[in-house]
């Protein structure tokens, strides 16, 4: 038998989900000298590029650009794209066993954790991601329902996604219909109510997780006065010395741009964003009928860990505060795989620098390696996840030189377009999304949007004449 990686036997590599952390990988094993590498990049849903289309922001379309270089990727004779087909329901881990030499999983992290807190279960309280993946047109959550109808909602978290979810309910309607939000979202959008948003941070201004240019965002929007409370944007003791040790120059800045919404007068404009900090939310209030009224708060305040890090501890002061909509932002963590071992703690697949572990021996699974979110845990910006897939295809090399491969029964391309045909009769190709792509972009144009989206996957199927 020919040895993996030649032209006789081309290395042949599963990838589990087609987000920007696939596409890196991709795109490290196929340039590889000397090697000779088959990708199959399998999705559960028809399209590709993961939150990169269904995470995003509508109005962040320059972010979205990545997406051409996934496409030159796509483009390479050893690539071939399965969408819509389900890793553990269409194929199953042993098949992937018995097709390729390599898998790799890249699933990102993809549920909300939770608040713990008494009332989150309440009718108007959502996970962010949710109304995100709303916003986006995710053929998962294209039925869902949120109140609109509302006067003040609140976002609990003060990162980037938070950031996100607040800007959305702010834009004006006019603002929106320039973005490729999903066209039922930008309906409700134009008829919502909600006039009040609160951004709720525990920690404080020094230590947001938003970047620069998405809270200097929030200063910018047409149609809402931007505005925090004074004494929570004063730097504490701790913060203060934090900064002023480690010069850390992107802080010094987040918190200038917070002193300067300190100093500004509405100006009458429609909607009002109100950026808290130090505040936690301790239990969502409820109506007779179950649904959010309003939270209470806690105070906090900062204190330093023997490592130096600040974190927020409750104080003893409480404060309401009048909501009936309330989106929680206060992480994320991987959901586990059939079959492929899980840290439940820490939400991501047990691994060691992308290689997965045996839960009883600690060793090596053979063949089997993670990279991006489902790997490391939701952490840093859609690039983040290039070194990191570097790291884990270093490691699918390493074991390659060393032979420390799986033997597959039916290690072709063939055999596995056959499988998967098998499975999945209606299956979308890289060229059946270059099409739906082209569909959606003309239908964009005609409105003078990036493009006009399709929300169902039976669209999707329609479209493409199945």
């Amino acid at each position: 038998m020919a040895r993996a990686g030649t032209a006789e036997q081309p290395l042949r590599v599963a990838i589990i989900g087609a987000g920007p952390t696939g596409y890196y990988a991709t795109d490290q094993l196929l340039r590889q000298e000397g090697v000779v590498v088959e990708v199959d990049l399998y999705d559960r849903l028809p399209t590709p590029y993961g939150l990169v289309r269904l995470g995003v922001a509508p109005d962040h379309q320059k972010i979205k650009s990545v997406t051409a270089a996934f496409d030159k990727v796509a483009a390479h004779p050893r690539f071939r794209f399965f969408g819509g087909v389900e890793f553990g329901k269409d194929v199953t881990l042993a098949d992937l066993r018995a097709h390729y030499h390599q898998i790799l999983y890249c699933t990102g992290a993809q549920t909300d954790r939770r608040m713990g807190i008494p009332g989150e279960d309440l009718e108007g309280s959502h996970p962010a991601t949710e109304f995100v993946a709303w916003y986006n047109g995710h053929p998962d959550y294209c039925d869902y329902q949120f109140d609109l109808s509302v006067e003040r909602a609140a976002v609990v978290g003060v990162g980037n996604v938070a950031a996100d979810v607040a800007r959305i309910l702010c834009r004006s309607p006019e603002e929106l219909a320039k973005t490729d939000i999903a066209d039922y979202a930008l309906e409700a959008l134009r008829r919502s109510r909600v006039r009040e948003v609160y951004l709720l941070g525990r920690r404080g201004p020094a230590q947001a997780a938003f970047t620069n240019p998405e809270v200097k965002e929030l200063g910018e929007l047409a149609d809402a006065d931007v505005g925090v409370v004074p004494a929570e944007v004063e730097l504490d003791p701790v913060s203060r010395e934090s900064i002023e040790t480690s010069q850390d120059r992107a802080a010094i800045k987040k918190v200038e741009i917070l002193h300067g919404y300190a100093l500004r007068a509405p100006t009458g404009k429609s909607r009002r964003l109100t950026l808290r900090f130090l505040v936690s939310p301790v239990e969502l209030l409820g109506d007779a009928r179950g649904r959010v009224v309003g939270m209470r708060l806690v105070r906090n305040e900062l204190y330093a860990t023997p490592t130096g890090a600040l974190q927020a501890r409750a104080t003893d002061r409480f404060e309401e505060l009048a909501v009936g909509l309330v989106f929680r932002s206060v992480g994320y963590r991987g959901v586990a795989l059939p079959g492929v071992p899980f840290n439940e703690k820490w939400g991501v697949i047990l691994n060691e620098k992308g290689r997965v572990l045996d839960p009883d021996t600690r060793r090596p699974v053979v063949g089997e390696y993670t990279a991006g979110w489902v790997k490391r845990g939701p952490s840093g910006v859609i690039g983040t996840n290039k070194p990191d897939a570097a790291e884990t295809v270093e490691c699918m090399l390493e074991d390659l030189a060393q032979g420390a491969l799986r033997a597959p029964a039916h290690a072709t391309a063939a055999a596995a377009e056959a499988l998967v045909r098998q499975r999945r009769p209606s299956y979308v190709s890289y060229a059946d999304w270059l099409t739906l792509n082209q569909l959606e972009v003309a239908r964009g144009r005609a409105q003078g949007r990036p493009r006009v989206k399709f929300t169902r996957v039976e669209e999707m199927l329609a479209a493409l004449g199945r």
